[in-house]
């Protein structure tokens, strides 16, 4: 399992309602329930990784994020909705975070930093948007339509009156270092936080 998983094991609590955003092949929610006894839920739009999902026992909805309404799922039907590098992919971010609040009591989010010193450094040296390990891809394939800071992000949280629980910055192999928690902006490569209303 990813680190950026294991950081988020730690944070929920066993026998939870989950609901899983963009869920993958499953591999968190399986986890979970193996080992926190939590009943989830998994949306998937990859028809790959819903087949990964159902070898792996977890419960998976297809249902494309940007295209397919949740308003079936009601108000506060889960202990925590999580959403692992996928806020920047959808097409309005604050409002899917509105939704999570919504569907959840509190929310785990995970994104790569666009604030991150060697992003910056590319971006002035070579005049072109940066890629690296975190960001992959070159600006015309990226699914990262909407990429942002940790204090972007803050600031989004501000002004919907969004009460971050919990926050921890880590770099792009999931280590938390001394730099990232003293400079999160300028040295946190992947944010995991713990939100609420």
């Amino acid at each position: 399992m990813r680190s950026d998983l294991e950081i988020i094991c730690g944070w929920i609590q066993p026998s939870s309602r989950i609901l899983d955003l963009g869920c993958g092949d499953g591999t968190l929610l399986a986890y979970l329930q193996q080992h926190k006894q939590v009943q989830g839920y998994g949306l998937e739009i990859d028809p790959n990784n819903i087949t990964a999902c159902l070898q792996k026992g977890v419960n998976v909805i297809e249902q494309d994020l940007d295209q397919d309404d949740l308003s079936h799922f009601k108000d506060k039907s889960f202990d925590l909705v999580v959403m692992t590098q996928a806020l920047q992919a959808v097409r309005s971010p604050d409002i899917m975070l509105d939704e999570m609040l919504r569907m959840g009591r509190e929310c785990i989010i995970t994104f790569p930093n666009f604030g991150h010193w060697r992003l910056r450094f590319y971006l002035a040296q070579k005049g072109r948007m940066p890629m690296s390990k975190t960001l992959p891809y070159t600006w015309y394939n990226t699914p990262n339509i909407h990429l942002c800071t940790f204090k972007d992000f803050e600031e989004l949280c501000t002004q919907k009156n969004i009460y971050i629980k919990r926050r921890t910055v880590v770099d792009n192999e999931h280590r938390t270092r001394w730099s990232n928690q003293v400079f999160p902006n300028l040295f946190g490569q992947i944010a995991i936080y713990q939100v609420s209303r």
